[in-house]
């Protein structure tokens, strides 16, 4: 029997996470390559980032169920080595049909091994301070992955092609599947009977599924036509199927008891629209600084460099603050900063230079959401049983996915169609009034962020969100197969 620090673990389980959220952002900035040599259309381009979204999203809490009911490492493991497979087989793709199905295969393996990371981390560290710094630094491999993505994948597409934003997944898995299966405890099952509740996995993936579906093409189908509204009627039909499912089955996916914890309920309703916002306004800052600005792949990473500086020395004294002050506060404080810098960015026209048009809101943006992260996380898994780990982590995250999946849907549809309305100012014009309006959008999502925290969220008693006693040990015993 071997012993390794807990934060070996906590960082072996937070690069898997860091991979997860890379791929997604990493793409963004490879965009406009994949489109010119796969032969994208402009309509269908947004699919290379939503599909994997869309999957990562819509299996999470299939994935933190099945980390309660098979094992953590062995879910996590499992979702590792088809993430890796994927994405070896997305950077040979010749078709945009091929990316774009191999994209969701990899974000339903994706959606194995973050709430299965994520759920390893709860059990791993005790409520109260420790936990809290290692929810910081989650939350930094969380969001700091995403604006690290941009960087890396400017790079690399510029310098050696846009699939190697894939192919680099390849080492790095098979390294990280032989040390996380070395060092990290095997942690069996919480749950003793082996049952999937696979009706209330199908009804509330395809209602996710159906739902940023008709948002993703209701400027193409129409925001009132008879295919979207279908499409939303039977989404909210499949929806109402998995509370009565939930509510019948012994064994279900979701306990819907665990909602009666008010804080893990308006967390999950605060994560939603913080990544809505965040994802879609990398999308169209990425789309804005090489489309309009005409940055190459390289300086557009570049230009995201304050994002996760900003983040990381937020994130470092946001444990230390929410032991002193609660984390409701920093819930409703986070996301107006957050409303601050997107309307800040509908201020940019055609020729804003960089230092007045984009490095402020590259600094506001992340201070609002180091604030409002971590806070989040720690808000939605506090106080949750063991046994409801996995299910807690699948939940939050699948809030993330799914708000991201959904706001970036919503919020480039609402772009496209101002955009045609527009276009009698000119095409360059036309594009810059969409984006605006997506960033009012974005800025209202955070508004909604702010008003959950204000009305749902209650701070601990302090004792409790400060900590109580750390565990006296600082080793976790390692399986030795």
């Amino acid at each position: 029997m071997k012993t390794v620090s807990r934060w070996t673990i906590f960082a072996l389980v937070a690069i898997a996470q860091f991979m997860v959220v890379l791929d997604n952002a990493i793409t963004n900035v490879a965009l406009p390559s994949i489109q010119k040599q796969l032969g994208f259309s402009t309509e269908n381009l947004q699919w290379v980032v939503t599909a994997y979204a869309l999957a990562f999203g819509g299996f999470l809490l299939l994935g933190g169920r099945a980390a309660d009911l098979f094992g953590r490492r062995r879910t996590l493991l499992a979702g590792m080595i088809a993430f890796t497979a994927f994405s070896f087989l997305i950077g040979i793709s010749q078709e945009p049909w091929q990316l774009i199905t191999l994209r969701a295969f990899q974000g339903l393996s994706g959606a194995f091994m973050s709430p299965a990371a994520l759920s390893i981390v709860l059990v791993t560290f005790r409520d109260g301070p420790e936990r809290n710094k290692a929810l910081s630094y989650w939350t930094l491999a969380s969001t700091g992955g995403a604006a690290i993505g941009l960087l890396l994948g400017g790079i690399l597409t510029q310098f050696f092609g846009w699939e190697w934003n894939f192919f680099i997944n390849v080492p790095i898995g098979i390294i990280m599947a032989i040390l996380i299966t070395r060092y990290v405890p095997v942690h069996e099952k919480e749950e003793g009977e082996q049952k999937m509740d696979v009706a209330g996995a199908g009804l509330v993936t395809g209602s996710l599924m159906l739902f940023v579906l008709a948002f993703s093409q209701a400027p193409l189908w129409g925001w009132l036509s008879v295919s979207t509204l279908s499409a939303l009627g039977i989404a909210v039909a499949l929806l109402v199927g998995f509370v009565i499912n939930e509510a019948r089955v012994r064994r279900p996916l979701v306990p819907l008891g665990i909602f009666k914890i008010r804080n893990v309920a308006g967390a999950n309703l605060i994560m939603a629209p913080l990544f809505a916002s965040m994802l879609s306004s990398f999308f169209l800052l990425t789309l804005y600084l090489q489309g309009t600005l005409h940055l190459d792949p390289l300086l557009t990473g570049l230009a995201f460099i304050p994002f996760p500086v900003t983040l990381a020395l937020v994130a470092k004294q946001m444990p230390r603050l929410v032991a002193r002050y609660g984390f409701r506060r920093f819930l409703i404080i986070g996301p107006l900063v957050v409303v601050a810098g997107m309307i800040y960015l509908t201020g940019l026209h055609a020729d804003s230079s960089y230092a007045l048009g984009i490095l402020p809101a590259a600094i506001i943006l992340p201070l609002g959401i180091g604030m409002t992260m971590m806070p989040t996380i720690a808000a939605a898994t506090s106080g949750v049983p063991a046994h409801e780990s996995g299910l807690a982590s699948g939940l939050i995250s699948t809030s993330q996915q799914m708000g991201g999946a959904l706001g970036l849907s919503v919020l480039s549809g609402v772009a496209a169609s101002v955009t045609a309305n527009s276009l009698n100012l000119g095409p360059a014009q036309a594009v810059l009034n969409g984006y605006h309006v997506a960033f009012l959008g974005s800025a209202g999502f955070m508004v909604v962020a702010a008003l959950v925290a204000i009305f749902v969220i209650r701070d601990r008693n302090r004792n409790a969100s400060s900590g109580g006693r750390e565990p006296q040990t600082s080793k976790v015993p390692v399986s030795a197969h």
